[in-house]
């Protein structure tokens, strides 16, 4: 069994999102401890989205039953996906057949392969989610969806201080607003070569909280699928 870790390190100098790093204590200095502090934002780096997120009133993300994101999961592998290409239904009808009601949906599109996801072009050139995708996942009833890529097209535009209308943020609009989990921002997927892997995505626990970092990583190889 091989255990890949899909998460993004938090690090300062990020493109899109600042990083205060903080240390108290020097061994050098003779303290007995050293203590390090960040602040950021919940929605940055490998992270899940809570339904409070974008729908008013709705569950926060320490409401979330955990046994949502933890299980078996189908690996969409779109690998062959260019910069700036449209995901649709008749991709996933070629490539995410295996996906069961009740598993998690795992996308591989390598895109931090294809460009440095500390950088502005991961954002503008990505492959993105059109409704005729969310619609086919949101018709399988996956019980939570990784993206390897920024899956909306308006993220791009939000990096332009463009907000548009929520039904153009179609995941979120399609997926999460009817229950289903998204899972963000994963990188390292390169390294999955099965078709169905076990996939651990736990959110750190922040109550009340719209969304949350996650360390996330997928168990691969026969001894992997036997787990449920």
């Amino acid at each position: 069994m091989k255990l890949v870790d899909l998460s993004m390190p938090i690090e300062t100098g990020h493109f899109r999102w600042p990083v205060t790093r903080r240390k108290a204590g020097d061994f050098e200095q003779g303290s007995l401890f050293e203590v390090t502090s960040i602040a950021t934002t919940c929605h940055g780096f490998t992270h899940m989205d809570a339904p409070s997120h974008m729908v008013p009133g709705g569950d926060t993300l320490d409401e979330l039953d955990l046994a949502r994101v933890v299980g078996p999961a189908a690996v969409i592998d779109l690998s062959d996906i260019g910069p700036n290409e449209e995901i649709t239904d008749q991709h996933l009808e070629a490539a995410a057949s295996h996906l069961r009601s009740g598993e998690i949906a795992l996308f591989r599109t390598c895109w931090d392969e294809q460009r440095d996801w500390r950088g502005e072009s991961y954002w503008r050139d990505a492959p993105w989610l059109a409704a005729s995708a969310c619609k086919w996942l949101l018709a399988r009833q996956p019980t939570a969806i990784a993206f390897d890529f920024p899956q909306d097209w308006t993220i791009r535009k939000i990096l332009d201080d463009e907000m548009r209308p929520i039904e153009e943020h179609v995941s979120h609009d399609i997926l999460l607003r009817n229950g289903i989990t998204l899972i963000e921002y994963l990188v390292g997927t390169v390294s999955i070569t099965d078709s169905r892997v076990y996939l651990c995505a736990l959110p750190i626990h922040i109550p009340g909280a719209d969304g949350a970092p996650a360390r996330v990583v997928a168990l691969c190889g026969e001894d992997a699928s036997e787990l449920r």
